[in-house]
């Protein structure tokens, strides 16, 4: 048995703050924008403001045992608000070979002065430690440890760093539990661990369900998400990795699409059972598709192929709008909020699974929590066919075929399990369909141009006139 009597008794370490970050700024300023979950790509770091810092494992230079410090720093950039990321850091006098991956820099000054310091997520002996704070619930200065009074959370499990993940970074222990940190970290209850909670206690087999989770507390006026535990799923496969494969080996993948749909209306009713619901009237309809009409204009300024659709598209967000002025009312709910085929498992003991569910991490966090039509994840879907079917070859008719099929069988295996076929919204699920082709454009305006051809398609299509 491990012996774990420093996880009661390590206080929250409280260094002086200029000569903490005194000492780390100039190691962070290089590090930070060259890891792919750091949004701020592209501006330059200026400057950073503490929010927390808990020393989770007090190192001992003098034997080479490492440190463990976790942070909250608040990021400063031209132009932009101050963002909040989370760190765990570790310390050595000298970095092991093997962890020289993980190398932030030597510290200079400060209470780490002398240390190497590197990312502690990449240190099998580090993650162990975060495993332990969760098997132990209890708080450690501004970190809050908490699980389920059900969860067996086994001490001893391997760590290893997952790859898979680009806005935060994940851990795997042995093959039972999965660790997910939230790099970007904002006051309130992250969805992910809100919504697979309510989905788990309610029963539910469409999700991994959480078995602890950490927060800070004391640094906002509500407790902040930081990570979550979730039973892994060993054998499972993503359904775009399985969706690809079926378009490059002219596959049938309707049972696979109508199954999916099943599985997304069944998480759908789940969570209109366990979270509160609400109505979108006039008011709300109105800022609704005022707000995606705001979107298209921002990316028809920065993507030029894009202008020569904007007066067709924004029809859509109109015809959204005047549902409202008609009078028409639309149900909305908690949602998955950035549904696609790589946020789907297929398991060998549940079928599938959804995972991910904190929304689209660019948007506020207030936004993500805001109930939602259920058509939004739909139209996620739908575009995530489309994106698997052209990813060789844009323009291929026998590409847009496999789509329409594939889309065709989604809403199938939907309206099937919730009653309700999302195609009876025609107005609805175009508008959401363009919303989301929008940010496609511009996102892959921006990070890979060589995509731009597969949302441009769906723009072209969604500009022409309903039929």
């Amino acid at each position: 048995m491990s012996d774990t009597s420093w996880l009661h008794s390590s206080p929250a370490w409280t260094p002086v703050s200029d000569g903490l970050l005194g000492s780390l700024d100039p190691l962070l300023r290089e590090w930070l924008p060259r890891q792919r979950w750091f949004a701020g790509k592209g501006r330059p770091v200026t400057g950073f403001g503490l929010v927390s810092a808990t020393e989770l494992l007090p190192g001992d230079g003098r034997i080479g045992t490492p440190g463990m410090l976790h942070l909250l720093l608040d990021v400063h950039q031209p132009g932009q608000r101050p963002e909040c990321y989370q760190l765990v850091l570790g310390t050595r006098p000298l970095l092991p070979p093997p962890l020289a991956p993980a190398l932030i820099g030597h510290a200079v000054g400060g209470p780490l002065d002398g240390l190497t310091v590197y990312d502690a997520l990449y240190d099998p002996r580090l993650a162990a430690v975060l495993l332990e704070r969760l098997r132990s619930p209890g708080q450690a200065g501004g970190l809050r440890f908490a699980n389920e009074a059900s969860a067996d959370i086994p001490g001893g499990l391997t760590p290893r760093l997952s790859t898979a993940e680009q806005s935060n970074t994940s851990i795997v222990y042995g093959d039972t539990f999965i660790l997910k940190l939230f790099r970007r970290v904002a006051p309130g209850p992250n969805p992910d661990l809100e919504l697979s909670l309510a989905l788990g206690r309610a029963g539910s087999r469409r999700v991994a369900a959480p078995a602890a989770w950490f927060e800070a507390v004391g640094a906002y006026e509500e407790p902040a998400t930081l990570g979550v535990l979730q039973r892994y799923l060993p054998g499972s496969t993503d359904a775009w990795a399985l969706a690809l494969r079926s378009v490059d080996d002219a596959g049938d993948f309707t049972p696979d699409a109508w199954a999916l749909g099943q599985a997304t209306a069944e998480v759908h009713l789940a969570l209109a059972a366990a979270m509160p619901r609400a109505v979108l009237r006039r008011p709300q309809i109105s800022v609704l598709a005022a707000a995606m009409a705001e979107r298209l204009d921002a990316a028809a300024l920065a993507v030029p192929a894009l202008r020569p659709f904007r007066t067709q598209l924004r029809t859509a967000f109109h015809d959204l709008a005047e549902l409202g002025d008609r009078g028409t009312v639309l149900a909305a709910q908690r949602i998955h909020g950035d549904l696609h085929l790589g946020q789907a498992l297929r398991t060998p003991a549940q079928g599938w699974v959804l995972i991910d569910f904190e929304g689209e991490p660019a948007r506020p966090l207030a936004e993500r929590r805001r109930p939602a039509p259920p058509v939004q994840d739909v139209a996620g879907m739908l575009r995530s066919f489309d994106y698997a079917a052209r990813h060789r070859d844009p323009a291929s008719v026998a590409a847009a075929a496999w789509a329409d099929r594939c889309r065709a069988a989604f809403c199938d295996g939907y309206a099937a399990a919730s009653g309700t076929d999302p195609r009876e919204e025609p107005v609805v699920i175009r508008a959401f369909e363009t919303d989301k082709a929008v940010y496609e454009v511009l996102y892959e305006a921006r990070h890979r141009p060589g995509w731009l051809p597969i949302p441009m398609s769906a723009v072209r299509r969604l500009a022409s006139p309903p039929g």
